[in-house]
């Protein structure tokens, strides 16, 4: 499978469980989304369409600030932090605390995604 595609779709319910194991691995989660090739929120912490707009508006900035789509992207800040990753059709954007582990947090965001993305229900690889 390409890197740029799923296995099939992805349900509402499957994402549900990938953002919950998500904030399961990471403590500093504040909330996060997870939403289609299209900008569908398949699952999100708090309102979908809240969601939808304000990933759709950070991955177009972030997007216009080069030549390509941006695969990952890292915010911070001193309220917080933000970061946004796209794997196969996917994307997963979340909000943490200050001080967020980014290349744990990264490879559990990428682990989710891949395994969503293989049909399978969200559930990240063990950490090396």
């Amino acid at each position: 499978m390409a890197d740029g595609e799923t296995s099939g779709a992805v349900t509402g319910d499957a994402a549900a469980g990938a953002l919950a194991l998500l904030g399961e691995m990471s403590p500093d989660l504040r909330g996060g989304a997870i939403l289609d090739s299209g900008g569908s929120v398949l699952a999100a912490s708090g309102s979908p369409e809240r969601w939808r707009e304000d990933a759709a508006t950070l991955l177009d900035v972030a997007d216009r600030a080069g030549s390509e789509a941006v695969e990952q992207l890292h915010i911070a800040t001193e309220q917080g932090e933000v970061f946004a990753l796209r794997h196969a059709g996917l994307a997963a954007v979340a909000v943490t605390d200050r001080f967020a582990l980014s290349s744990l947090l990264f490879f559990d965001m990428r682990s989710v995604l891949r395994d969503l993305a293989a049909g399978g229900e969200g559930e990240a690889a063990d950490a090396p």
